[in-house]
């Protein structure tokens, strides 16, 4: 059994050891939580790269003591030649190669907007000193992991042609062996170029030339243009009031929405205990609820014609809850989308926490690797439609709809906490089950990460919409659920479709508690 780990001083919890560690040893030195966040998400864009990229997205969750919590927004919207007519001929846009990479990688500028806030607090630490450890990895090497290995033999079908993808990812045209160094000099060279010029040079400088000359000529549709227009932005982020506290989720074009729904209308069901029928069914039942709403209003804010706080109140919440049969299951599926991503958490000693999640969307991404600069670019832009007339149609400049969703919750009792996970559809789901447990049922932190896990829906890897569950639960609860009309699948324990979870609590005593996901390969690292 995995015991929760505590510390006082410090805290970082991510999916790769490395990152975690890199992030704890900026505390050590006297960072604060963001600096700290900044170090682990770029080495975590290194060591972990079939899950991660510096050309992706993010999303931030801030919290200081005695203020509201921010929100930066760090998503790049489609390039000015995404047009439907880029894609004429073709039923959806391809998940992979250059007509896949089409949306700006807002990364580097949320990792510049959370250092600005930083800078508030009083934050000194140079660039150089934060990025030191991804640049380290990306020159000297970061071992293999078995999930790097076998999402690379799985993918490669897929991504062998793409361009600059064998290069990068393949070692004599085969994936890289576990445990082996796996060398990203390239890359190792532009952030050192970062961290001398500034993170704005990524988009306004000359890595962001660079990066524009090279999707220009394989064919991406972001030009110059878009990578210099591109920035970050600093906002306030979506609340639900629960009985137990207040729990903050980002607002569109994520997902955000859906986590708080869930939380939400599971508050008001009034389930007796954990893990059992009542539970489980409770869950999904609220989760449908929410991706129901989720379906029908998430879009790019410049597009919505809905006030997503409406659904937070208690009135429509109660609504929604009054919808549960408690004992039947509402026939599912409805259209879902993918997804693939990192989570990572800090709370530093002076209780100040960031939630963040940062993405490429598939594993790979687009699979375009760019040869000047080594940045792997992201395929977010494959959830806009080709429809004219859909939610999330394809535009120049429009921001795609995001799974990606950091969780933060300030309790009534005076406790702070930073979670979530990767992992598409499942992550308002595991955010709620990981929640729930600890929080309202009071099982110990890393026994709530650890225990087994569901998913409705699809995740990264996976296409089927069924309710998937780890064979670790109770086979009466299994049955019960079939019985209930749950369309139920039953898999391996500790599946990594399940996600890669975590979380830090802080204590009104400044006492910090952390758990990591044994589906992963990631720690907590606390001092």
């Amino acid at each position: 059994m995995l015991q929760t780990l505590r510390g006082t001083r410090g805290a970082v919890v991510a999916p790769h050891s490395l990152a975690a560690q890199a992030g704890l040893a900026v505390l050590r030195e006297g960072g604060n939580a963001i600096e700290a966040m900044v170090a682990a998400a770029s080495t975590v864009a290194v060591v972990y790269p079939h899950m991660n990229s510096i050309g992706g997205d993010n999303f931030w969750l801030i919290a200081e003591p005695g203020r509201e919590p921010v929100a930066i927004m760090a998503c790049g919207g489609a390039g000015a030649k995404a047009t439907t007519a880029l894609y004429r001929g073709l039923a959806n846009i391809p998940p992979r190669g250059p007509l896949a990479a089409n949306t700006v990688a807002g990364a580097i500028s949320g990792w510049g907007a959370a250092l600005e806030v930083s800078r508030r607090w009083g934050g000194k630490l140079p660039l150089r000193r934060i990025l030191a450890d991804a640049i380290g990895y990306g020159r000297d090497g970061a071992p293999v992991t078995m999930s790097q290995h076998q999402n690379t033999a799985a993918k490669l079908p897929d991504l062998k042609d793409v361009p600059g993808y064998a290069a990068q990812f393949l070692v004599d045209g085969h994936p890289p062996a576990v445990g082996s160094l796996f060398r990203q000099p390239t890359l190792a060279a532009t952030l050192e170029r970062l961290a001398a010029a500034g993170l704005d040079d990524f988009y306004r400088g000359e890595i962001g030339a660079a990066n524009a000359a090279e999707l220009s000529r394989i064919g991406s549709p972001v030009t110059a243009a878009d990578l210099e227009a591109h920035r970050a932005v600093e906002t306030s982020p979506l609340s639900v009031a629960l009985r137990c506290g207040t729990v903050y989720n980002v607002p569109f074009p994520t997902q955000g929405l859906a986590s708080l729904l869930i939380l939400g209308i599971f508050d008001r069901l009034g389930c007796a205990a954990s893990d059992d029928f009542a539970f489980v069914h409770g869950l999904v039942e609220a989760t449908k609820q929410a991706f129901l709403v989720r379906d029908r209003i998430v879009t790019d804010p410049a597009y919505t014609t809905e006030e997503p706080a409406s659904y937070l109140t208690g009135a429509a919440l109660a609504a929604m809850a009054q919808r549960v049969d408690p004992l039947r299951a509402v026939p599912w599926p409805v259209a879902a989308p993918g997804g693939d991503t990192v989570w990572l958490g800090v709370v530093d000693g002076q209780g100040r926490a960031v939630s963040l999640i940062q993405s490429i969307y598939w594993e790979f991404g687009s699979g375009v690797v760019l040869q000047d600069t080594g940045v792997l670019w992201q395929n977010r832009g494959v959830s806009f439609s080709l429809s004219e007339n859909a939610l999330n149609a394809l535009r120049p400049g429009r921001k795609p709809f995001h799974t990606l969703n950091p969780a933060l919750a300030r309790l009534a009792d005076g406790r702070l906490m930073v979670y979530g996970t990767m992992g598409g559809e499942g992550q308002p789901q595991t955010q709620a089950a990981l929640f729930a447990r600890h929080i309202l049922y009071r099982q110990e932190l890393q026994a709530a990460v650890t225990a087994p896990r569901w998913l409705l829906g699809r995740t990264w890897g996976a296409t089927s919409t069924n309710l998937k569950l780890e064979s670790r639960f109770d086979p009466s609860v299994i049955d019960a659920l079939r019985r209930a009309g749950h369309d139920v699948e039953v898999v391996a324990p500790f599946a990594e479709i399940m996600g890669h979870a975590g979380a830090i609590v802080r204590n009104p005593s400044g006492a910090l508690e952390g758990a990591a996901d044994p589906r992963g390969d990631g720690i907590v690292a606390a001092y």
